[in-house]
């Protein structure tokens, strides 16, 4: 059913009615019409109710159509209606936001019912718990090996958890588990519900807090979580007192809106958002970033787009990646006891034509940055020890690392012929070194023959032969990597921490009604419960009592502080 309503005040109407020339049409059944006409008073008023079918299974609009008729001078008077369950900025609906709530995109095409399905708070839950029980079996799962490695690790005869095989690994990407479709399609599922939620649930919210509406019954305002009457009081200099509180106050009569503390419900939103970054940031790591490691000894260049590979579809080489890394130099310090405490190593970067461009000693936590590519300092080792034989030399031995039992400790180990090197049974001197500060030796027989350190220049004779060690050549252990997606990832965090901050403001409403000499004050919010009844008594103690009975006359105005 649709209504029409028709109201004008005719300025001159002679002695006959004004022709409403209303023509007949077949769509219209059922219809009614009123008429009410006085010469005297010169109005004419009447209403027009009817039925519209619908054609070709149109729905009929549900708006309310106002149609004016024109008097005499042919001007037609504005018309304005006032319906019950209107609120401010510009009287806009409450069930009008509602049905608003959805909005445009993407999101708009998709059904009510799946988006429903997708926010579901359980349901996100449960993809966190995913996304970190997949992050925790890739730290377990050493990441980056050889086949071989997990056909030995997981074997078949005897899988972990009793099922868990190598197959297991390989098929479904656990051997890159950050890149692997299956983590990736869980972060995708995770920021899916992120977004849906935002969309169906935060976004309508932050909608209803920025209306603000006014209360006409004093019953209604005492029903709030707060309430209070103020005998003797003006609602105005209650607006007063709230807006010195950091309110906004809205006045409309002698009815009375504040709030404070709207960022409180966009926080959410922006809590969604970062990590949705973070995500994203995280994707981008996975997919479009390069990595690699080498172990340079002391004197040696490399050249970094030879060390780094791709880790997804998205990786794309830069003009960096043509830079040539020469190690200066290798040094470690020790603690007192003799561990080692820290390893350095002094860099030089070149460009395609052969000129410096940077220079930085590197160390573990102070890595080098230099075009998008960030070389960390991870490993050691002693690549050679500079030998002089019977003031011969030097000569450069090759050490090599010994197995200690599966133990953390290091170990390097090398071996100079004395006699016949064609003999099939060639003896020698085995030379063995934790660090980069000492040397034990041992003659061909196997038995201790000393300890010397490097650069001493201090010889020791074993087995009839005068030895000198020179100097220990350490190795310099490096990481190389670019990550396009470490400054998403810092942003989100940043973002995450601001908004989870700013979540815990309070959002407060407040209602006013002048009734006759009192105020009738209602509030609520949603956080600090406990403290809201104090913090509002605290503001009505501070609005003044009225001296004159008599209450203020109030201009049917919409007014603002």
């Amino acid at each position: 059913m649709e209504t029409l309503k028709i109201s004008s005040r005719m300025s001159h109407v002679q002695n006959q009615i004004l022709p409403l020339n209303i023509k007949p049409y077949p769509l219209i059944h059922n219809s009614r019409i009123l008429g009410v006409y006085s010469s005297k008073g010169r109005t004419l008023s009447f209403t027009l109710t009817c039925k519209l079918n619908t054609v070709k299974g149109n729905q009929p609009s549900k708006e309310k159509r106002r149609i004016s008729v024109p008097g005499a001078d042919g001007a037609a008077p504005p018309v304005v209606e006032a319906e019950e369950g209107s609120v401010g900025n510009g009287g806009r609906k409450v069930e009008e936001m509602k049905n608003s709530a959805v909005g445009s995109g993407l999101f708009k095409k998709l059904p009510r019912k799946f988006l429903g399905i997708l926010s579901n708070l359980p349901l996100a839950i449960a993809e966190m718990f995913a996304v970190a029980a997949l992050m925790a079996l890739g730290t377990f799962i050493d990441q980056g090996k050889a086949p071989d490695y997990y056909f030995q690790k997981f074997p078949e005869d005897h899988p972990p958890l009793g099922f868990f095989t190598w197959r297991w690994v390989l098929t479904l990407g656990f051997d890159h588990m950050f890149s692997s479709p299956v983590f990736l399609g869980t972060l995708a599922l995770l920021g899916a519900s992120l977004m849906a939620c935002t969309y169906t649930t935060q976004i309508p919210l932050v909608k209803v807090a920025r209306r603000w509406s006014f209360l006409q019954s004093a019953e209604t305002i005492r029903k709030q979580e707060y309430a209070d009457t103020l005998p003797r009081a003006s609602v105005k200099d209650l607006g007063v007192i709230l807006m010195g509180d950091g309110y906004e106050v809205f006045l409309k009569g002698p009815a009375l809106y504040a709030f404070k503390g709207l960022a409180g419900r966009f926080a959410p939103i922006g809590v969604h958002l970062s990590l949705l970054l973070v995500m994203s940031g995280g994707t981008l790591s996975a997919v479009g970033s390069f990595r690699g490691a080498v172990t340079v000894p002391q004197g040696l260049n490399f050249v970094a787009g030879d060390v780094l590979a791709p880790s997804g579809f998205l990786s794309t080489p830069s003009d960096a990646f043509n830079t040539e890394i020469h190690v200066n130099r290798f040094s470690m310090d020790y603690y007192d006891s003799g561990e080692v405490l820290q390893f350095h190593t002094d860099l030089s970067l070149f460009d395609i034509n052969g000129k410096e461009v940077m220079r930085k000693t590197i160390s573990v936590n102070d890595p080098l940055r230099y075009g998008g590519i960030t070389i960390y300092q991870t490993d050691w080792s002693i690549s050679a020890l500079q030998v002089l034989k019977d003031d011969e030399g030097p000569f450069n031995l090759a050490m090599a690392p010994l197995q200690l039992n599966g133990g953390d400790k290091k170990l390097f180990g090398t071996f100079l012929p004395v006699g016949d090197d064609n003999s099939p049974n060639v003896k020698g001197i085995s030379m063995l070194a934790r660090d980069l500060q000492s040397v034990i030796l041992y003659d061909k027989e196997g038995k201790f023959a000393g300890v010397r350190r490097p650069n001493s220049n201090l010889p020791i004779e074993i087995d009839g032969t005068k030895i000198v060690i020179a100097d220990a050549i350490g190795s310099s252990g490096l990481d190389l990597k670019t990550d396009p997606g470490v400054p998403v990832v810092y942003a989100g965090f940043g973002a995450l921490m601001l908004t989870t901050c700013i979540s815990y403001l309070s959002h407060t409403q407040l209602w006013a009604l002048q009734d006759g000499t009192s105020v009738v004050v209602g509030g609520k919010t949603n956080r600090a419960k406990g403290e809201f009844p104090d913090t509002m008594n605290g503001l009505l103690d501070q609005v003044p009592e009225l001296v004159e009975s008599s209450s203020p006359e109030e201009p049917n105005t919409l007014g603002g502080f």
